[in-house]
């Protein structure tokens, strides 16, 4: 017998339609399924703690040895909300940015955005995702996930960096994405992950029931941000995007190298 897929998920809101089925149970008894902040996620793909994992989408281009699997992602066509730059100060006077700790994507994501739009060139230190004492310590601060959408926009600058990379490059921006290690790929390995996403689909309204009753947003809020802000297939717009971003990350010197997508063949 196989022995489990060991399966890294993101415990944020926007990654729960993807894995909505293993959630519920409903995937069958093969993975052993591990809730994590998106970096460890990547950390534990990179050790071989991981077999598969929702990766940040820089991580790619880092870890060696990383299939992605085709279809489902994190990503957002405009406004994502929850993947923000927030500033005490205007955007182009900003010096210092504390960056979540639990970002990769999107720390590399802002420096390129700060830089392109706004000549910005900025120090960035990582701290933990407490906003209040993020911004003691710099003019601005990266949030990502659940925190940011509580965040009271009224008080601040923000900047959300799906939108200003639409604005950008007129391409959607991938977040995260399934991928799979080199040693862990079986056939058929994709299906699943596909199956646990259309159960997510198929049910976003028990979903949303179910972190509103958990997070204490409102159901409202969250059906504009599951079903509006976010969008969860890896469409050619898409990948038009992820690989833009590779592209530039790599301009940017915030990569060593550029390395073409790879898919798991399923």
């Amino acid at each position: 017998m196989e022995s489990p897929l060991r399966v890294g998920i993101v415990h944020y809101l926007n990654s729960r339609p993807l894995a909505w089925g293993f959630r519920r149970g409903r995937m069958g008894p093969g993975y052993e399924v591990h809730y994590l902040p998106p970096a460890a996620v990547a950390d534990g793909l990179a050790a071989g703690r991981l077999d598969v994992g929702l990766v940040p989408a820089i991580e790619l281009q880092r870890i060696p040895g990383l299939s992605a699997l085709r279809g489902p992602c994190v990503a957002a066509t405009r406004e994502v909300r929850s993947v923000l730059l927030i500033s005490q100060v205007e955007i182009g006077a900003i010096r210092r940015v504390s960056l979540d700790e639990n970002s990769r994507t999107s720390a590399v994501l802002v420096r390129i955005l700060l830089r392109e739009s706004y000549g910005v060139e900025a120090e960035y230190l990582q701290a933990p995702a407490d906003l209040e004492a993020m911004l003691a310590r710099a003019d601005a601060a990266l949030l990502i996930g659940d925190p940011a959408l509580r965040i009271d926009r009224r008080r601040y600058r923000v900047l959300d960096l799906a939108a200003e990379w639409r604005r950008l490059t007129g391409h959607p921006f991938v977040f995260a994405l399934w991928a799979v290690r080199d040693g862990a790929l079986r056939p058929a390995l994709g299906r699943p992950f596909r199956d646990s996403l259309s159960l997510g689909e198929a049910e976003m309204g028990a979903l949303i029931d179910e972190a509103a009753a958990e997070t204490g947003l409102g159901v409202a809020e969250l059906e504009r941000y599951l079903t509006r802000n976010l969008s969860f297939h890896l469409g050619v717009e898409e990948r038009a995007g992820l690989e833009e971003f590779h592209r530039r990350a790599r301009a940017h010197g915030l990569i060593s190298e550029l390395k073409p997508l790879r898919f798991a063949a399923d």
